[in-house]
């Protein structure tokens, strides 16, 4: 298997910071457990919306080897309308702050938490209550206080890439090249926000697979990630049991684990850094037989 332009592509050792943790990325990718508790969100929507099912399912994935919860409160699957700020509030705070205690007393390195929000107030109390990421599908620009509440805590900001907002993003979207404009998207927004006062060292890059794409762009994206690791900066890609997939095997959303490990496996000989995933027991062992063949082929 081989990156675009006919070139292996290996993972580049960066560091991201994270509040008081660095994370070391290379090597072998490391994983985020998708912990959504949100009534809608397109794939497990309504399973964690309780607190205990939430936490539990937290630890499960952790226990599986996911170094990151990523915890949402608001769907952005296409087509979703904005959730309430008190009302997101209410449905990951309590979750964070559980997770954070259950974490702080973990054997090994613990798990870090990320907040999957766009409003500041969200990210701003998630942080307070233990969380160290906030993971914003407007990369930062869709809410004016973003940048200085993840200044403010020294939080580590993964920043993805989407075209319009969920509502809209899917209404013929269109590129001329995907892969080098979602890039310099990106590559414009680390520059902002560094000149904004964050630290370069703080921020990841996402492309924000189904996000204002169409199956090509998506595939396109992923065969091409070398245009983002080329920045610099920790590469994030989330693809587990998205709708491309759906389209490609023509399968229902509850049965792409096979898809996802496919497109898993190539974002990381592409030079993925953390895989937002579902099924992160699976996954880490698919991460895992990738690595080592991509170090077999040197």
């Amino acid at each position: 298997m081989q990156a675009a332009g006919g070139s292996m592509a290996g993972t580049a050792a960066l560091v991201w910071h994270c509040r008081e943790r660095t994370l070391t990325l290379g090597g072998c990718p490391r994983l985020m457990g998708i912990l959504n508790v949100t009534p809608d969100s397109f794939s497990d929507g309504g399973r964690f919306q309780q607190i205990d099912a939430a936490v539990r399912h937290g630890l499960d994935m952790a226990r599986d080897g996911a170094a990151i919860i990523d915890v949402g409160g608001e769907s952005t699957r296409p087509g979703s309308s904005a959730v309430a700020v008190e009302e997101e509030l209410a449905r990951v705070v309590p979750v964070v702050e559980a997770l954070a205690r259950a974490f702080a007393d973990w054997a090994g390195e613990p798990p870090l938490i990320s907040i999957d929000t766009r409003k500041a107030v969200v990210a701003d109390c998630a942080l307070a209550a233990g969380a160290a990421i906030v993971n914003d599908v407007t990369a930062l620009a869709g809410d004016p206080a973003m940048p200085e509440v993840v200044r403010r805590h020294g939080a580590g900001a993964v920043l993805m890439h989407m075209r319009g907002d969920p509502a809209t993003m899917q209404q013929s979207p269109a590129y001329g090249d995907a892969a080098t404009e979602i890039a310099q998207y990106l590559r414009d927004r680390v520059a902002a926000l560094e000149h904004a006062g964050l630290a370069p060292a703080a921020l990841a890059v996402d492309p924000g697979i189904g996000f204002g794409k169409t199956l090509d762009h998506n595939l396109q994206l992923v065969a091409r990630l070398d245009r983002l690791a080329a920045l610099g900066r920790p590469v994030v890609i989330g693809l587990s049991r998205k709708g491309f997939l759906g389209k490609l095997t023509d399968r229902d959303v509850g049965d792409r684990l096979a898809g996802s490990l496919a497109g898993l496996a190539v974002a990381v000989w592409g030079g993925a850094h953390v895989l937002r995933v579902h099924d992160v027991r699976e996954s880490r062992d698919a991460v895992r037989v990738v690595t080592a063949l991509r170090e077999a082929a040197g």
